[in-house]
């Protein structure tokens, strides 16, 4: 993929040299804070030492006066409560957490449900309802679903089952008929931070409940692990709340990891390492959505829930052999889908990719969905159609709300639902070729050439003699990074390649760099066909990067992930 670079390297020279000596850091570092606003140590206080005394009110919260007094009334007259979760990491981590919080409370009075992803799809599901209403549960708590319920809470309602949802997801037109609708997206929802995870929305909801019951809501701080693996998972931006629940969260893995966690950071050979956001992104979550993509994601939850070893760690083993499945689906489908884009379609002039077909795994074309956008950096829509209906993943570009796309389309569709970069949908398959026209409408109407265009951007000019110990320590502590965080990205000019640079495993570019007589490693992930340009530039090039540490035989050392080179 070919990059515009954006080099947004501009700044007040002076201010940088009043912001280094305010707060004692390099000139380079403080060029860093003050593109994200930091520009005093007022602000950069709370940035470096986020505090869980800062998180917000929950109260402030639509409904959640009305959710807390309700579940106060269910715990304590001893009804059976249902906490209903989604199959993806944060549905799966919200569920963990309201079940394991709860549970604490009231013991065998409440349990967990996870519904399938191929036989009855996202949310809420009539059946699944009707099932535990005949069990004599009178109270479902849902978790990053049920905010588009508006049916299902609707059925509920006349079993006789009251309905709170905890949702993060954009509301339809009209609400659930709930008891209470904590979402922070509602249009009448005064909170002040919008972007927490599903998981999120329920620590907050469990926050509430411990300020109504006047517990002390430290109490709650072991369960910030699963906030910060749904967090993290979900995508959502690391700032605000999302920042300071991730990076507490992730301390506590770090340090001291439940049964759970621990089995699967051994499993995937990752516990003898600090994790990142990054590593639950690419290890920790595929892990745990294998199991929901492949088959019962209710495993996961045990999992996340175990209270021994030896329970999590053959939890664990399940998880890894599904994820083995699941990548095995995920390559041929994605050999498939590659197949028609370049065999049928115009990947060039066409502004968005819709695929479909019969017999695709519906748990992974989100997967494959995100790949096909990596390589033509189009919107892009895949299909699975079994038995005459389609299920759809929907992933976007930067610039293109892939969310309102599809509900111009909605009256094509039986079910829809998602946010600006992703999305999901239930289609009958004689409305897929209707539907695959209206959406490249709205594409070709709504997205410019210039919008396909992805970009990098630059944001600081940097020398390799810059990275001392002390400049990566504090750069280390601008994490968690994240959407609205992320890692900064280097450039440096005139870079020599030293030796021979190689192509390794899939096609990633490996080479070792010098300027400035300074020498570090580097790794370019899918850059692999970049070594023609690096042979005929004569081994000198420009590098967009962003610094990482590297673990290897038990030694660590800094690494350059270049993201371009030209």
């Amino acid at each position: 993929m070919q990059y515009k670079w954006v080099v947004d390297c501009d700044y007040d020279e002076q201010t940088v040299l009043e912001l280094a000596e305010e707060l004692g850091v390099p000139t380079l570092f403080a060029r860093i804070l003050l593109k994200r606003g930091i520009d005093s140590f007022e602000r950069a206080k709370p940035f470096f030492r986020p505090d869980l005394e800062s998180l917000h009110d929950p109260f402030l919260m639509k409904d959640m006066d009305l959710a807390v007094r309700r579940l106060h009334r269910a715990l304590e007259s001893g009804e059976k409560i249902l906490v209903y979760g989604d199959y993806d990491v944060d549905g799966v981590s919200g569920a963990s957490l309201l079940y394991l919080v709860l549970s604490q409370m009231v013991g065998p009075k409440v349990s967990y449900y996870i519904p399938d992803r191929i036989t009855e799809g996202y949310g809420l599901s009539r059946e699944a309802i009707a099932e535990h209403a005949e069990q004599g549960v009178t109270l479902i708590v849902s978790v990053d679903c049920g905010v588009t319920a508006v049916d299902e809470v609707a059925y509920a309602n006349q079993l006789g089952v009251d309905v709170i949802v905890c949702d993060h997801h954009e509301p339809g037109e009209t609400l659930p008929p709930a008891v209470a609708v904590l979402d922070p997206k509602r249009p009448d929802c005064p909170y002040p931070f919008k972007e927490l995870a599903g998981v999120g929305v329920g620590f907050k909801f469990m926050q509430g409940l411990y300020k109504h019951l006047g517990l002390p809501e430290s109490d709650l701080d072991p369960f910030l692990d699963l906030v910060a693996i749904g967090s993290a998972a979900d995508i959502v931006p690391l700032v605000d709340e999302n920042r300071i629940l991730v990076r507490h969260g992730l301390d506590r893995i770090n340090y001291n990891p439940r049964c759970g966690i621990r089995a699967l950071l051994e499993s995937s050979g990752m516990d003898r390492r600090e994790l990142t956001v990054g590593s639950i992104v690419f290890i920790v979550a595929p892990r745990i959505n294998a199991v929901g993509r492949m088959g019962d994601a209710r495993r996961a939850v045990q999992l996340l829930t175990a209270t021994s070893m030896q329970e999590a760690r053959a939890l664990a083993r399940e998880l890894e052999k599904e994820n083995r499945v699941r990548r095995n689906v995920d390559e041929n489908t994605f050999k498939e889908a590659l197949e028609i884009v370049e065999t049928r379609l115009d990947p060039i002039n066409d502004k968005a990719i819709v695929l479909y077909k019969e017999g695709w795994h519906p748990g992974v074309i989100g997967i494959v969905a995100s790949r096909i956008v990596e390589r033509f950096y189009r919107p892009t829509i895949m299909i699975s159609v079994v038995d005459g209906v389609g299920k759809g993943s929907a992933r976007s570009i930067a610039d293109f709300n892939v969310y309102e796309a599809i509900r111009e389309c909605g009256d094509l569709l039986t079910a829809y639902g998602g946010h600006k970069y992703a999305a999901g949908l239930t289609i009958e398959q004689e409305n897929i070729p209707a539907f695959v026209e209206r959406f490249k409408a709205v594409a070709e109407e709504r997205i410019t050439p210039e919008m396909l265009i992805p970009k990098m951007t630059i944001e600081c000019e940097a020398c390799f003699n810059e990275f001392d110990e002390r400049f990566i320590r504090l750069l280390k502590l601008m994490g968690p990074f994240g959407p609205a965080n992320m890692r900064p990205v280097f450039m440096t000019r005139g870079a020599r390649v030293v030796g021979q640079p190689t192509v390794v495993g899939s096609n990633h570019l490996r080479l070792r760099l010098e300027q400035n007589g300074v020498e570090l490693d580097a790794i370019g992930f899918n850059l692999g066909d970049a070594i023609d340009l690096v042979y005929e530039k004569q081994f000198v090039i420009d590098c967009a990067y962003v610094l990482e540490e590297n673990f290897w035989n038990g030694k660590k050392s800094l690494q350059l992930r270049l993201k371009d080179i030209r």
